[in-house]
């Protein structure tokens, strides 16, 4: 049976070449899933000065070429014997459409082109990527411009060492979100934990380097251990194994590119205390992963 029944695929009606329509296209035609373009544009903020028959004329034609557009796109599709329907949405509220779309389609996968917002844009307003990872209840894979329509490289970022981790499920959730999507795209799955325990250097007033080091190599063979022991749950092969020193963000990037990774996946706490643990890793990796991310949560 087939791991994706339904595909999402939420588009930017300006964007020209998207990433994001090759993913879901090739995953569409891996799978059978049945796939959905959604293009939710905005209000004008360019014509306050038009007189209301004119912008409403100005937003009908516009909305029209859209849907002609994505028609013409999903019967090309169609022609390849994928299942693809299309929408245009006129909205000034995206994520709040986006969300009511999920809520009704429940699709297996939510997938979209990364946008990249300035730091100084940030600063202000949170990105749509990143209410999106906080919000939508479905995985959200976030397609970079770089790299295969098919994926085949996957890398599954678990990270044993947090309780909450254990408690929720929400390494195997992992895995398993990582596991069903290298099955779809006859890809390599890889495990991978970063560890950083520059914390335990952190105070050396007594002059204790040598009891520090000690209490570093316990805490890695600790995390070493806890890792290999999911590793073994999951039957990963010794050489798809990567136990990495080193802050995640930084970590994962830098071994994603090194090692030609299409898609790292990762995983987040749908509760409250979200804001902290997506902000620490998940949303700054889309700014620096040269792949893209699937992020599912618990």
């Amino acid at each position: 049976m087939s791991q994706y029944q339904q595909l999402l695929l939420i588009i930017d009606p300006e964007q020209q070449n998207s990433a994001a329509l090759q993913r879901a296209t090739a995953l569409a035609q891996a799978c059978g899933a049945a796939l959905h373009i959604c293009a939710f544009v905005e209000p004008f903020s360019n014509s306050p000065w038009l007189d209301q028959a004119t912008q409403d004329q100005v937003r009908d034609t516009y909305l029209q070429e859209q849907r002609k557009r994505l028609d013409e796109q999903a019967a090309t599709l169609r022609s390849q014997g994928i299942r693809a329907t299309t929408e245009v949405v006129w909205t000034a509220a995206v994520l709040e459409e986006i969300l009511q779309h999920v809520a009704e389609m429940q699709p297996d996968l939510l997938i979209k082109d990364v946008r990249h917002e300035s730091a100084f844009k940030r600063a202000f307003f949170t990105p749509l990527d990143w209410h999106l990872l906080r919000e939508c209840p479905v995985p959200v894979h976030l397609v970079g411009a770089a790299g295969q329509a098919l994926p085949r490289k996957i890398m599954a970022a678990v990270d044993p060492s947090r309780p909450e981790t254990s408690i929720s499920g929400l390494n195997e959730r992992i895995i398993q979100a990582a596991n069903a999507l290298a099955l779809q795209c006859d890809a390599e799955l890889h495990l991978v934990h970063t560890y950083d325990v520059s914390s335990v250097y952190l105070s050396d007033a007594g002059g204790g380097g040598l009891v520090l080091a000690d209490l570093a190599e316990q805490l890695r063979h600790s995390l070493e251990k806890a890792f290999f022991a999911l590793a073994e749950q999951y039957r990963v092969p010794a050489e798809r194994r990567h136990f990495i020193r080193g802050t995640p963000t930084r970590a994962l990037a830098d071994y994603a590119a090194r090692n030609g990774v299409d898609v790292i996946v990762l995983g987040t706490l749908h509760h409250t205390g979200l804001d902290k643990l997506v902000g620490s890793t998940t949303e700054h990796l889309l700014y620096r992963a040269p792949c893209s991310i699937l992020v599912v949560k618990v």
